[in-house]
C-alpha cells in the first residue's frame, strides 16, 4: 500500500473541487438548454437530475475546501449522482446533452479519488 504525500492529497481535492465546480455549471447550462427543447416532458428525468447533480457538486466542492471530515463520504455520494447524471443525459443526442454527460463523469472520478 503506498502512502500519498500531503502534496498529491492537496492535488486531488483541487482537482475535485474543480471539477465539481465545472460540473455544476455543465448542470445548469444544459437544464437551461433541455428546458428550451420541444421534447420536453421527455427530459423531466433528466432535468431534475440535472438539478440534483448540480446541487451536490457543489456542495461537495464545500466540504472538500474546508476539508470536512464528512468530505469523503459526501464525494462518494457525489460520484455516485454525477454517473446517473451521465446517463441521463447522454440518453440525449443534443451537444450539450452529451458534453455535459462527460464532464459528469469526469468529476465523478475526481470525486472517487478523494473518496477512496
Amino acid at each position: 500500500m503506498s502512502v500519498l504525500s500531503t502534496s498529491s492529497i492537496r492535488a486531488a481535492v483541487d482537482q475535485c473541487i474543480e471539477a465539481c465546480l465545472k460540473c455544476a455549471r455543465a448542470c445548469e447550462e444544459c437544464t437551461t438548454n433541455c428546458l428550451k427543447e420541444l421534447d420536453i416532458q421527455t427530459r423531466i428525468k433528466c432535468i431534475q437530475t440535472l438539478q440534483d447533480c448540480a446541487q451536490v457538486c457543489l456542495q461537495a466542492a464545500s466540504l472538500a475546501a474546508r476539508n470536512s471530515t464528512f468530505a469523503q463520504q459526501y464525494c462518494q455520494l457525489c460520484a455516485a449522482i454525477c454517473e446517473a447524471c451521465a446517463e441521463e443525459c447522454a440518453a440525449f443526442k443534443d451537444t450539450y446533452c452529451q458534453e455535459c454527460a462527460q464532464i459528469c463523469r469526469e468529476c465523478a472520478k475526481a470525486c472517487r479519488n478523494i473518496a477512496s
